[in-house]
């Protein structure tokens, strides 16, 4: 008797979805490039409030460098050098550092000085501002310090029915440049059913790299079995993009800041993994979960292209100023920072 052969189950290939873009935005490119080089023009220390930007690896490898990173201005020696992160500071903050008579640079993203300035607008003309973003982040705290006594925060949609403003009439919304773009759209929706004369700010104040490493994340995340971010806790940004994979059809999704801390059972069952990085993240952290990707059979890796990317900033003028007139005249912005290695 002769036995119909049984047809073999097709295999599943095992693959990576890349996003592009991902990792450093021009802001962060800006801050880290500026600890680098007054480090090598005034040599360490130099002390830096708050993080530069919210990434564990930048933050350490720059500490071995010299940098001392400090949580307020008045842990800054008298006339010592002192860079300002890319979130931002509140006005008070540069008065602290006056009264010091601290050396400052300041590396604010410039696309945070835009709200900074949106905000000192509007409230010179008495509008009400209602910030969307996340109580106790840098940026949020910088941006209420320019205006405190207009500004009323807005953490989400929940929080729309507790909002009050002195006039209806005259009431404006501003954003933290790190936040989900669709919680945000829905928290300006509520606040518009509830405030119908609420103006828009100038442009949208979600930031151009935010909103292009959520839409590779859109894109990829329906087909994925498993989303990996790379980047810290503390990284609005990356955390968003979490939470932006798994509300667009990712199976699973977790935040890592290096390779070794993915957990081999996120992989069983696995065939389609989505990588990205925050917009703090070097390139070299997203290189090391491709390669532990590879060696347990994750090769093939495609890129999802959603936006090109090309804007670059200039450093700060307090350092582009120092730096010709030490005869230095690199002062250009290189992209992913030389990689941090």
């Amino acid at each position: 008797m002769t036995s119909t052969p049984v047809a073999a189950a097709p295999s599943r290939t095992k693959r990576v979805l890349l996003a592009a873009p991902r990792g450093y935005c021009a802001g962060v490119d800006r801050a880290v490039v500026t600890v680098q080089k007054a480090l090598d023009l005034y040599g360490p220390p130099v002390y830096v409030r708050k993080e530069i930007v919210h990434n564990k690896h930048v933050v350490t490898t720059l500490e071995k460098r010299g940098a001392i990173f400090v949580e307020e201005t008045d842990e800054v020696p008298e006339g010592a050098t002192v860079i300002f992160s890319a979130h931002g500071v509140a006005p008070v903050v540069h008065e602290e550092a006056a009264a010091l008579k601290l050396k400052t640079i300041d590396a604010t993203c410039p696309l945070v000085t835009k709200v900074h300035r949106e905000a000192v607008r509007f409230a010179s003309d008495d509008f009400d501002i209602l910030l969307i973003g996340h109580e106790g982040h840098e940026e949020v705290v910088g941006t209420a310090g320019e205006a405190p006594q207009h500004i009323t925060l807005v953490q989400s949609p929940d929080h729309v029915d507790a909002v009050t403003v002195r006039d209806p009439e005259k009431v404006v919304w501003l954003s933290q440049t790190t936040l989900s773009v669709d919680e945000t759209m829905e928290t300006v929706r509520r606040l518009r059913e509830k405030f119908p004369k609420l103006q828009d700010p100038p442009s949208d104040d979600i930031c151009y790299a935010t909103q292009n490493r959520q839409l590779a994340v859109k894109q990829m995340a329906p087909d994925t079995d498993l989303m990996i971010v790379v980047g810290s806790r503390n990284s609005s940004n990356s955390v968003r993009l979490v939470e932006v994979a798994l509300e667009h059809g990712s199976r699973a999704g977790h935040l890592v800041d290096y390779a070794d801390e993915i957990d081999e059972s996120w992989l069983q069952g696995v065939t389609t993994v989505g990588v990205t990085s925050g917009a703090s993240v070097p390139e070299v952290l997203v290189r090391d979960v491709l390669d532990y990707l590879a060696e347990r059979g994750f090769e093939d890796v495609t890129a999802v292209q959603a936006a090109q990317e090309s804007l670059l900033f200039a450093l700060p003028n307090e350092l582009r100023r120092d730096l010709k007139l030490a005869g230095n005249d690199d002062d250009k912005v290189r992209h992913d920072a030389g990689a941090l290695r």
